[in-house]
């Protein structure tokens, strides 16, 4: 039985190209060889005379044998494009160049053998597909492979871990036949061998002719995750290590520590050498008996006074924040699987550069052990970057002035967690003070002109980019408010009368 092969659509257009070249039609061959017994009616008049095609490789060849009719839907008439666009004022057709045929060996492969050929395959019938899943499990299967190409080029890719054909191969690891699936697809197979598998059912089949499909999947998920696995890694090792190069070149944190030590000192009436830096989280507990500010309103005064160009230090230790959020015991876990899956994954190589060498003669192994140095390589760097970051981050405790057993216990994301929220803590109040200065000045200065004076009236008018801001505007109004509040001393608060304590609550 001959079928015709869909992944050769060329020879399709070969075909056709050749039947017009030649000026032949199917439609005027004799039709005795389809019919029974009876005599033939007669022959119709002979065809024209074949014109000379000089391009054509059998010049006047006539097909004697009927062939299988490829049921397209024919151009009949090429006309020009109504105008002069990128691509010509012409069709695609109109420039191609004739191809040479071996007419002979079309007729061969294409010949129709009787009437049940013609029947089934020129007039399209379909004969009904095998099915034996259970509908679950065929629908999940049909949705799979709604995303995924042909099951006929899934092989390759899977044999190359192509990702220009699979972007991700998880999807495939639903698809993955059972031994009982397979041999339910086989058996329905083996008892109709002319009727058409179920797309599914052709899937699972497809899928089970692949050796060693599960570990195959397995390392090419692996091959497509390591760089974000080492990613995971080596990102909280950078930003620690930034955040220790900020923190020892920021100026504003070392002006920081000489200010509280300074007070520290004097409060406890002993000269201390340095402290440690956890307590830096506590300086906002703490408040002056008179006032009650906290101490961090203290020491952002007098660090603005004696150091008026130190900075807000949030901004300046950026890293700080970021290495305060990752967890470092998880990069160590994170790392010790990275090493495990790497094991794995050569073990599965040695497993599939057998089955490889069997199919290929030995010509795989060779391909693989680049990418195995490759990774050995890289893993072998990226375990030193770790053990040398993590050696600093112990040094600059010691640094710090941290003994060497509170260096051991101390963990990375806290101390950038603490120090980090100090940094926050820090800017808040710094910002709160010179808010409070620039209210104080304005009200000490002199009084706004009154409102019909034409710098009021210039005052009033605003542009449409003011007009747009206007909201933001009126919500700060009320934030600075608050902060105006809550930096005022409480002895001046609780001798507010309670008609000013009824307006702030309704601003």
């Amino acid at each position: 039985q001959v079928s015709v092969p869909r992944e050769h659509p060329e020879v399709v257009r070969k075909i056709e190209d050749s039947t017009e070249d030649e000026g032949t039609s199917l439609t005027n061959e004799p039709t005795a060889c389809l019919r029974g017994p009876p005599a033939p009616p007669p022959l119709p008049p002979p065809p024209p005379p074949v014109p000379h095609l000089p391009s054509a490789s059998h010049t006047g060849a006539t097909i004697k044998c009927r062939t299988l009719k490829l049921h397209w839907r024919e151009l009949q008439s090429l006309a020009p494009l109504p105008r002069t666009t990128r691509f010509g004022r012409q069709t695609i057709w109109a420039g191609l160049e004739p191809v040479h045929l071996d007419t002979n060996k079309l007729e061969y492969l294409f010949e129709s053998k009787g009437a049940s050929t013609i029947f089934n395959v020129v007039s399209g019938k379909q004969q009904p597909s095998v099915s034996v899943l259970a509908m679950k499990r065929s629908n999940i299967i049909t949705i799979a492979l709604s995303s995924l190409p042909p099951p006929r080029l899934l092989p390759p890719a899977i044999y190359g871990m192509d990702s220009s054909v699979l972007d991700r191969e998880d999807r495939l690891q639903a698809l993955i036949p059972t031994e009982e699936e397979l041999c339910l697809v086989k058996e329905a197979k083996a008892q109709n061998p002319h009727s058409p598998l179920a797309p599914a059912e052709l899937c699972l089949l497809t899928l089970g002719e692949i050796p060693h499909l599960n570990s195959r999947l397995q390392l090419w998920a692996f091959a497509l995750d390591y760089d974000s696995l080492e990613r995971e890694i080596a990102e909280p090792l950078f930003h620690l290590k930034l955040a220790m190069e900020q923190l020892s070149a920021s100026q504003t944190f070392r002006c920081i520590l000489a200010t509280v030590l300074a007070i520290g000192n004097f409060l406890n009436g002993c000269k201390a050498r340095g402290f440690e830096l956890s307590y830096l989280g506590k300086l906002s507990q703490v408040r002056d008996t008179h006032t009650r500010q906290p101490l961090l309103h203290h020491v952002c005064v007098l660090l603005m006074q004696l150091y008026p160009q130190s900075s807000d230090l949030y901004s300046d230790i950026t890293a700080v924040t970021k290495a305060g959020k990752c967890d470092y015991s998880l990069v160590q876990s994170n790392f010790s699987q990275l090493e495990a899956q790497c094991k794995a994954s050569w073990e599965q190589l040695k497993i599939l550069d057998k089955a490889e060498d069997k199919r290929k003669g030995g010509k795989a192994q060779k391909r693989r052990g680049g990418g195995e140095d490759e990774a050995s390589e890289r893993l072998k760097v990226l375990r030193a970057v770790h053990r040398r970051v993590i050696n600093r981050f112990h040094s600059f405790l010691l640094f710090l002035g941290y003994s060497k057993t509170m260096a051991r216990d101390t963990k990375a994301e806290d101390f950038c967690r603490t120090v980090s929220n100090f940094s926050l803590e820090y800017r808040t109040t710094r910002q709160a003070i010179l808010l409070q200065r620039e209210r104080e000045r304005q009200r000490s200065g002199a009084e706004s002109p009154g409102p019909n004076t034409p710098a009021a009236r210039r005052k009033h008018q605003q542009t449409p980019s003011q007009v747009f801001t206007s909201y933001a505007l009126n919500v700060r109004s009320v934030l600075d408010k608050m902060i105006d509040w809550i930096c005022e001393p409480a002895i001046c608060r609780s001798t507010r009368n309670v008609k000013s304590n009824v307006s702030w609550r309704r601003c």
